[in-house]
């Protein structure tokens, strides 16, 4: 392909969102009725599937597009993987050394020896939930019963029948994890159908408590929501996080 094809700007799918090429901006979700900024931009489709937009679709271009959204999927999730594996390695040689002076003469460190192992614990935990290739095939799931499992503290406005496509085991490790980040004084949830999607709404009331590794707030919850859910997280406002994910529509 040449240069300047190569160099003209587009849109390529990244999970269940769009990002910008060559800049980098999000841009979702991934739908035809929801087209980017800018433009005027044809949809680029593979097999039925929305894999990007640009001036001009065609066959090479939306295999293009293919490509690069998978190859930005597996940088992220590498330099995540990165980042966290840093983390963890450092609370493991933190805990080393507080163990080793509080078996030398410095008992009143076991207490701290005993927080330092569970910060350990919940490093190795968001490690393995980044590294994990899920297994679990996508289904109908009622986000009620998410809802009961992950957030039941949580005060909830539901369309009694919303329910979403995905697997869920991921589902409930997302809205768990979403309820870690944005943690506060009260947290809500609240859905709505948008198109082919369920925007499902996270509102956090009251001072909110950051994360010891901000790696586990938006980077995490973004990984296991655009690419092992595929949906895409929009987490441009403050106090609040929208997840879109598929609408699942009995038939």
């Amino acid at each position: 392909m040449s240069a300047v094809a190569r160099s003209a700007p587009m849109w390529v799918r990244v999970g269940g969102g769009m990002e910008s090429v060559p800049d980098h901006v999000r841009h979702g979700p991934a739908d035809r009725e929801f087209p980017p900024p800018g433009g005027p931009w044809e949809a680029l489709v593979l097999n039925g599937r929305l894999v990007g937009w640009a001036e001009r679709s065609g066959l090479r271009v939306a295999r293009q597009a293919l490509e690069i959204g998978q190859r930005r999927v597996d940088e992220e999730r590498e330099y995540l993987l990165g980042r966290l594996g840093h983390k963890l390695r450092s609370s493991v040689l933190a805990l080393q050394e507080s163990a080793r002076q509080a078996a030398f003469g410095r008992p009143e460190l076991l207490e701290g020896v005993f927080e330092q192992a569970q910060e350990v614990g919940r490093r190795a935990a968001a490690l393995e939930a980044a590294a994990v290739e899920p297994k679990d095939s996508a289904r109908g799931v009622v986000l009620g019963a998410v809802l009961n499992l992950a957030l039941p503290a949580a005060a909830r406005n539901l369309p009694p029948d919303a329910a979403v496509l995905g697997a869920e085991p991921l589902l409930v490790e997302a809205f768990t994890r979403i309820g870690d980040w944005l943690d506060g004084d009260s947290l809500s949830v609240s859905a709505q159908s948008v198109g082919d999607w369920c925007r499902v709404r996270f509102a956090a009331s009251g001072e909110r408590k950051p994360l010891p590794v901000p790696e586990l707030g938006e980077p995490l919850v973004r990984l296991i929501v655009d690419t092992q859910l595929g949906g895409w997280l929009d987490a441009s406002a403050p106090d609040e996080v929208d997840v879109y994910l598929p609408a699942y529509r009995s038939r």
